[in-house]
């Protein structure tokens, strides 16, 4: 029922320059996310981010951009990312089984991805301090909806306390200082 380092990996779906504007809470999205991928990159945890049809919502916002490498985006065109046959590879070449899921819109692609995630006999966990959608209440409906469907809805931090399992240890402490506060 935890989250586990070594059996787990993030997924930060479509925030991109385009839509960002539009969401609600954008920047609480934004900070989170980034957040996250910092405190995956401290425990070895692999990250993955997918933009929803970049060229026309454009890319992954720079603050999230300037986190990753060329090869951990994934483009896609479909809502669900496990609607695409490449990303779907990507995820299982992963061997993780754990997908813990930031992002946009909550009610679009987060949900789609979520259940298509669930489908495929991932354990899903959405952190319901990253995701958003332009309304608020299509946010919250979709976290109701995920939760309904047995998906898991997590905070960041019960992300990071979960990933960082026991506080005697030097990654413990580097990660509180640079990031817990």
């Amino acid at each position: 029922m935890r989250m586990n380092v070594d059996t787990s990996c993030l997924l930060v779906i479509d925030v991109q320059e385009r839509l960002a504007p539009a969401i609600h809470e954008a920047d609480r999205v934004t900070e989170n996310a980034g957040w996250l991928i910092k405190v995956a990159r401290e425990v070895d945890v692999p990250v993955r981010v997918t933009e929803q049809y970049p060229q026309g919502i454009g890319p992954t916002i720079p603050a999230i951009r300037t986190l990753l490498l060329d090869d951990e985006i994934m483009e896609k065109t479909h809502f669900s990312c496990m609607d695409s046959d490449a990303i779907r590879r990507q995820l299982a070449g992963l061997g993780r089984r754990q997908v813990v899921i930031a992002g946009t819109e909550a009610h679009v692609c987060v949900l789609q991805s979520a259940l298509g995630l669930v489908r495929e006999g991932y354990e899903v966990y959405v952190v319901a301090d990253a995701v958003s959608s332009r309304r608020e209440s299509d946010a919250i409906m979709a976290t109701e909806r995920m939760r309904g469907e047995g998906i898991r809805v997590v905070t960041r931090e019960m992300v990071a306390f979960e990933w960082l399992h026991r506080a005697d240890t030097e990654v413990f402490r580097r990660v509180q200082q640079r990031y817990i506060r």
